[in-house]
């Protein structure tokens, strides 16, 4: 699948937006730190952004999929 690292954390955490080739479907992947054992973690978006309390990554995801929504180009 695609996928577009759209957060990391001051510790190493990852946070990804990532397509399923099979499906089509958004999913976002979350990446642990190596010292904290490097799991990843698959999330369903909408459980990912109803999580409370709201963090960095949350606020991040949404103005990544604000962007993919108004159709404009991030500047690089």
């Amino acid at each position: 699948g695609t996928m577009k690292e759209f957060y990391r954390s001051s510790n190493g955490d990852r946070w990804l937006l990532c397509r399923d080739v099979q499906s089509g479907s958004l999913f976002v992947r979350h990446q642990a730190n190596a010292a904290s054992g490097g799991h990843m973690t698959d999330l369903d978006i909408e459980n990912f952004l109803t999580c409370s309390p709201r963090h960095p990554e949350h606020d991040a995801l949404l103005r990544l999929i604000g962007t993919l929504v108004e159709g404009g180009v991030e500047p690089s």
